[in-house]
């Protein structure tokens, strides 16, 4: 087997392709086409393990992409002393057997696009973007690069490696013919893909395995395994605002050595971290997550509570985990009741503070509100739903009809291994998840009430009181306004609305 390979690049070896740098782009390439390789080519990285550990741990489970950590030796020699094939299929057939395919769709679109984009060569994607017709020749599976070629580079078409699906649709774990496209199976692929077309202007790859459908094309260049920066945000097509997933990092071998061997003391921890709302003090959580490794900032000038009979406080806060009004009561040091919606029994059982359950009934909600804030103090997030990335999404108005002393809430968070939040998995380990990390850090920061004139009782409506707050708030953090809604997260991330049943509530408060 390694002498059959050595005598295919020996074949290939003939070939002298240029430097990609020394390809020419721009406006006279808008009429041409491009064909290129992924891993190595439009990717830095020349190894797709992370984007399999991801499938195998995202759409699987933990045993799984342990699994499949465990076999990356064998994985590896395979590559490298049998055939890039036969490496390729075996990554395949441990993290995609027995899988649902709308569950590998699922993960493909809301968390692998991430990381993706994270690692687009910016050497590759300015000579691959000058063209009019882009088209990739990868031998990952079509159905886990897909939706990042297509959404996000704008893709015209993808050749990648097709797996075979079952009647219930499940992944069996073997591929339809002719198997892993790497080769000659590309070569093949291309001359049916141009058939009557002519061939391509442009080929790029970055092995000799890439070398004979570059060979077809009129010209042909090679993406040399030089440490280059990925493309800046501001030069992609689009920005990435919803993503979904548990992991933080790009998932290399050593990093997801370091979260599987980590994440059972890590849910050890969270589990007392968690808990710790339940039967420590309120007044003493902050020197609690000090000794326990959260990082708790908190800045500005902490408002004094309402006295009795003044008009009630409202903090507006944007909305980055579930944990987020449990760290303004604990910055307040009181417990403020706060706003929920679609949380779990469990969140509810261990929160140190009351909630006021949403019904998305506006008249019902506003009334629920309302006589909470003749109590004294109320917290809610008007995105009504987190987002993990700069951005601030549309704040529904509702809020700046309930009270005029308005105090917006600025909130950051820092995570090192995982994500606290999701829209496909279980919400009820969300908060798990968040302090699972070694050293989370949330920061709190108090802005200035708003002036009256600017609330509704100064005669501005409530959506100018709502995009003002909005703006302010990403004036502070840095962050970018946009009009999206949690709608728009649950379409992209889960295809729904993610809308669930409202709970029965006989009160307007309950223990969260």
């Amino acid at each position: 087997m390694e002498e059959k390979k050595k005598g295919y690049e020996a074949k290939y070896s003939q070939y002298s392709f240029p430097d990609v740098r020394s390809c020419s782009y721009g406006e006279h390439r808008k009429s041409q086409t491009v064909i290129a390789d992924l891993d190595g080519t439009l990717l830095r990285g020349r190894s797709s393990f992370p984007y399999f550990f991801l499938v195998a741990f995202e759409a699987g489970s933990y045993l799984r992409s342990l699994i499949l950590l465990l076999m990356v030796p064998v994985i590896g020699f395979l590559y490298y002393f049998v055939s890039e094939a036969a490496g390729i299929h075996l990554m395949i057939w441990i993290s995609y057997v027995g899988l649902k395919l709308k569950d590998i769709e699922g993960v493909s679109r809301a968390v692998l696009i991430k990381f993706y984009v994270d690692d687009l060569h910016s050497e590759t994607w300015k000579v691959f973007s000058s063209f009019g017709k882009r088209v990739v020749l990868t031998a990952n599976p079509r159905v886990m690069v897909e939706p990042f070629l297509k959404e996000m580079l704008g893709v015209d078409e993808v050749m990648g490696t097709e797996i075979e699906v079952s009647k219930n649709g499940r992944a069996t774990g073997f591929l339809k013919k002719p198997g892993v496209l790497v080769g000659e199976h590309k070569e093949e692929a291309l001359k049916r893909w141009s058939m009557g077309g002519g061939c391509p202007h442009v080929g790029l790859g970055d092995q000799a395995t890439d070398f004979p459908f570059m060979a077809l094309c009129k010209e042909g260049y090679v993406v040399p395994p030089t440490k280059v920066e990925a493309v800046r945000k501001q030069d992609l097509p689009k920005q990435v605002i919803f993503h979904d997933g548990r992991l933080v990092q790009r998932p290399t071998p050593l990093n997801a050595l370091k979260v599987l061997t980590w994440m059972p003391f890590g849910l050890m921890l969270s589990i007392f971290r968690v808990t710790s709302g339940s039967w420590v003090p309120l007044r003493h959580l902050p020197l609690f997550y000090k000794l326990t490794g959260v990082k708790l900032i908190i800045k500005g000038n902490i408002p004094e509570q309402p006295k009795q009979g003044d008009a009630g406080i409202l903090y507006v806060c944007n909305h980055r985990t579930l944990l987020d009004p449990v760290t303004v009561a604990i910055a307040l040091g009181r417990p403020v009741p706060a706003v929920t919606y679609s949380i779990s029994s469990i969140s509810e059982m261990l929160s140190p503070m009351p909630t006021v359950a949403l019904s998305r009934d506006r008249e019902k909600d506003s009334a629920n509100m309302r006589k909470v804030l003749k109590q004294g103090e109320l917290t809610l997030c008007p995105e009504g739903t987190t987002c993990r990335e700069p951005f601030l999404l549309r704040f529904s108005a509702l809020f700046a009809e309930l009270s005029d002393r308005i105090i917006p809430v600025a909130v950051k968070t820092t995570t090192s291994m995982f994500h606290g939040t999701t829209a496909r998995g279980n919400k009820a380990m969300d908060p798990f998840f968040c302090y699972m990390n070694l050293s989370p850090t949330y920061e709190i920061h108090f802005l200035n009430e708003i002036p009256r004139e600017m609330t509704c009782a100064g005669g501005k409506s409530s959506f100018e009181v709502a995009n003002y707050i909005q703006r302010l708030l990403a004036g502070s953090l840095g962050y970018e306004c946009t009009h999206f809604t949690r709608k728009d997260k649950y379409r992209l991330l889960a295809g729904n609305d993610g809308i669930v049943p409202a709970k029965e509530s006989p009160a307007s408060t309950k223990r969260w």
